[in-house]
């Protein structure tokens, strides 16, 4: 058991190195991180919230509204099926209210040929048509859940994207409940440009001005009233655009803040093959006509269509200044929130709560550290001194797999540290008693601590499998601060086992190969 080969003792010292070169950066100033040789790791363990303070945002997401534009989408699907194929349906008081859609179908013997098309109009809803030609689609209890956890997904993934391009540095983003997002950012002290980005849902569509209803100023029923931004620009307050748009920002794969003549900022844009395409057969059957921008229920822009653009590129103009500009772009490229977003909490946590949270970290690690040291030492004397010795190391290589997992440390994340600190000496424990077990039976120096080791090393297997299990189990279904204590603590739990078994036992082979001591100092 105290046999080494090179092979095993080149695997434990390179273990050792790899964790000190990937730890040493914690300890090197950030402005002068940039400065090391590029083959040296430069990843860092960061600082929750909780220790160098920030802001804590608590939204709830729109789901009804979400909800209600699903089913006018689905409704005006249900028009365009009923009328504009080459078999005409009538039918009576088309609506979306709640979670349902419903009509009447003015001739019940249409039905059988009309439920296909119906059908294909109210996908993933229960579809019930009554022999009265009344019909009903209503969203399951299963669906609804379905699409409000997609819902929240997708704005968790948007607001990461847009959070990450304004440099801040490890948000964390998780959901709450139903129909709630918190969002910590560590180091941001004033978030109000933060929560401007992040509230906006950056929704643009493409419509086409309905000409006709501009001069009579009625809308028709497939018409809809939307604000102007900005008057001055359109020369109108609010114009009526067809309800239905013709092209979405779903299909953008870029968006700059760019110049045009005389030094007007504006966003440029640019489409994917498919929007491209779009893009280019409306411009080409629409020239002469007013398109309009609508950027979150507001019209941007609404220029003539002087020529066909086939591009798949365009400007949106207005009046935006340098820093609107790029916020929009922002946005754009971000891609478009599902869903309005209120916050419901904000607090913001000061860089002294967090200076006093790291200090009593550094006081509780000193002191776990300090006592584990002298009463090792007291308790087994040389032998103590060798598992303080891999104790240093255990920690070294804790923080190496933080700083190489990107792991942001939290207050409950130093709690992990420090027990991870206390339960690694608990190996060297259980080995040195039976070591001092089998000197009692009158085994030599060797025989026993090769006993030692190998008696108690099932039990330590033992101990650390079930620590892995209550961890694992910890970070599955804990969320924040618990998952940053349980990322911890299983590091800790690795390291510590190679360090307590492995570390200590090539160090007492040594030894035992140089001292050649005929009693134990045990």
């Amino acid at each position: 058991m105290l046999q080494f080969s090179k092979f095993k003792v080149t695997i434990i010292l390179g273990i050792i190195l790899l964790g000190i070169i990937f730890s040493a950066p914690n300890l090197v100033p950030e402005d002068k991180l940039e400065s090391l040789p590029g083959w040296l790791p430069k990843t860092v363990i960061s600082l929750g919230l909780d220790l160098q303070g920030g802001s804590h945002l608590l939204y709830e997401v729109d789901t009804g509204k979400f909800l209600k534009e699903r089913l006018d989408a689905v409704e005006n699907d249900i028009r365009d099926k009923l009328t504009k194929g080459e078999t005409k349906f009538g039918y009576l008081n088309l609506q979306a209210s709640a979670d349902t859609v419903s009509l009447t179908l003015r001739d019940p013997t249409q039905i059988d040929a009309a439920r296909p098309l119906l059908q294909q109009a109210t996908t993933d809803m229960d579809l019930q048509i009554g022999s009265d030609g009344k019909v009903v689609a209503k969203y399951t209890d299963q669906t609804l859940a379905r699409l409000k956890a997609q819902l929240i997904e997708q704005s968790i993934e948007v607001i990461r994207k847009r959070i990450d391009e304004t440099g801040t540095k490890e948000p964390t983003i998780i959901r709450q409940g139903e129909d709630r997002i918190v969002v910590q950012l560590p180091g941001v002290k004033e978030p109000e440009r933060i929560k401007a980005i992040i509230d906006k849902t950056a929704k643009m569509t493409f419509h086409m001005v309905d000409e006709a209803a501009e001069v009579s100023g009625q809308p028709g029923p497939t018409d809809m009233v939307v604000k102007v931004r900005n008057p001055r620009d359109d020369g109108a307050a609010q114009l009526i655009v067809q309800k239905v748009p013709l092209l979405s920002g779903q299909n953008l794969t870029d968006a700059q803040q760019t110049f045009e003549g005389g030094g007007q900022p504006v966003v440029s844009f640019k489409f994917d093959s498919i929007g491209a395409k779009k893009f280019g057969q409306i411009t080409s059957q629409n020239v002469g006509r007013r398109f309009a921008i609508i950027l979150d229920g507001e019209i941007v822009t609404a220029p003539v269509i002087k020529d066909a653009i086939l591009g798949g590129s365009g400007i949106i103009s207005g009046s935006f200044t340098v820093q609107t500009a790029g916020d929009l772009a922002l946005l754009l490229r971000a891609g478009a929130l599902p869903a309005d977003l209120t916050v419901i909490e904000e607090r913001t946590v000061g860089a002294d709560l967090g200076a006093d949270s790291i200090a009593a970290g550094k006081k509780a690690c000193l002191i776990a550290i300090v006592l584990i040291v002298v009463a090792m030492l007291v308790l087994y004397g040389f032998f103590g001194l060798i598992a303080n010795v891999a104790l240093v190391l255990n920690a070294v290589l804790i923080l190496a797999g933080l700083s190489a997992l990107g792991a942001t440390l939290t207050f409950p994340g130093i709690a992990g540290l420090v027990l991870t600190l206390g339960m690694a000496v608990d190996a060297n424990v259980l080995i040195l008693e039976r070591v001092r077990e089998e000197m009692r039976h009158g085994r030599s120096p060797v025989t026993a601590m090769e006993s030692g080791y190998r008696e108690a090393q099932a039990t330590i297997i033992d101990a650390n499998v079930t620590h892995v299990i209550a961890t694992l189990f910890l970070f599955w279904f804990g969320s924040g601060p618990i998952k940053g204590f349980a990322i911890t603590l299983l590091i800790g739990v690795v390291t510590s086992f190679f360090t307590s078994v492995y570390v200590t036992r090539l160090m007492t082979s040594l030894w035992l190969r140089r001292a050649r001591p005929k009693a134990l100092p045990l």
